[in-house]
């Protein structure tokens, strides 16, 4: 990254992925961790989702990203990425919040692993019934 050049920064979570975005104007290039994000996101779906908010306000090519994110597995990090992204994006033009607002960008997605309870197997499962 270039030091005279403003950079911006947004951190993104879902489920316990954490990531921690910055964004400079560039060329589109996109580094996860050190990796090239089709690398990174091995399936297209995943990548797809993780630079969502860059389509959204149609600057897939005009913003450079580089995204450091931990915790969590592909699909977490995937939404994560994406919702720091987004937050990075309002930061550079506040004029964009309307925008990824709408698309659903900027609201952290709250569904995470329920906890397992006690006397069960699981969150949900039960051991089974016995009469006698």
């Amino acid at each position: 990254m270039c030091a005279d050049k403003a950079v911006f920064t947004g951190t993104g979570r879902r489920k316990t992925a954490t990531a921690r975005i910055r964004i400079v104007e560039g060329t589109g290039k996109l580094v996860v961790n050190d990796r090239e994000f089709e690398k990174y996101f091995s399936h297209e779906n995943f990548a797809k989702q993780a630079y969502a908010p860059l389509v959204t306000v149609e600057m897939r090519e005009k913003i450079d990203v580089v995204a450091n994110v931990d915790g969590g597995g592909v699909s977490g990090q995937a939404g994560a990425v994406a919702h720091g992204i987004a937050r990075a994006l309002q930061k550079l033009n506040p004029e964009l919040r309307a925008a990824l607002k709408k698309a659903g960008h900027l609201k952290r997605d709250p569904r995470a692993k329920e906890r397992k309870k006690p006397g069960q197997p699981g969150a949900r499962k039960r051991f089974q019934f016995s009469k006698r």
